[in-house]
């Protein structure tokens, strides 16, 4: 029955909300497209207080965030968050990967840290993980 343990994963997947925030337009819109077509909702914010703002008005199931961003970082957002009780998991995402900056992840309570640029396939299989 591999066809139903495909739905059963897509079901699981439409009802994982995505909170993405990265600040490059271009990147978000891929990003979001990729994840929308592989069947998550998902809703972008560019910048910390605007993630803030969307957690305020939704319910999101998986933080997906760039570290560096125009108003703080992607650290000071799940740690906010977290703190709030609106999202306690995440994925980091970096142009850095040293032990240090993955260490650092992990203390903002980041479950994962990829580093950029993210192949498609790792950022789903991290997904998957969490």
């Amino acid at each position: 029955m591999p066809g139903w343990r495909m739905g059963i994963a897509m079901e699981q997947q439409a009802s994982c909300h995505i909170l993405l925030v990265e600040d490059h337009a271009d990147t978000a819109r891929a990003m979001a497209r990729l994840l929308d077509l592989s069947g998550y909702r998902v809703s972008t914010a560019d910048s910390v207080q605007a993630a803030v703002n969307l957690c305020n008005q939704q319910q999101f199931d998986l933080l997906i965030s760039d570290v560096g961003l125009p108003d703080g970082s992607g650290y000071d957002l799940m740690r906010s968050l977290t703190e709030r009780q609106c999202l306690t998991k995440g994925i980091a995402v970096s142009g850095y990967g040293t032990e240090k900056d993955i260490y650092a992840s992990r203390q903002a309570g980041f479950l994962e840290h990829l580093v950029k640029p993210v192949a498609f396939d790792t950022l789903k299989d991290a997904i998957s993980r969490i």
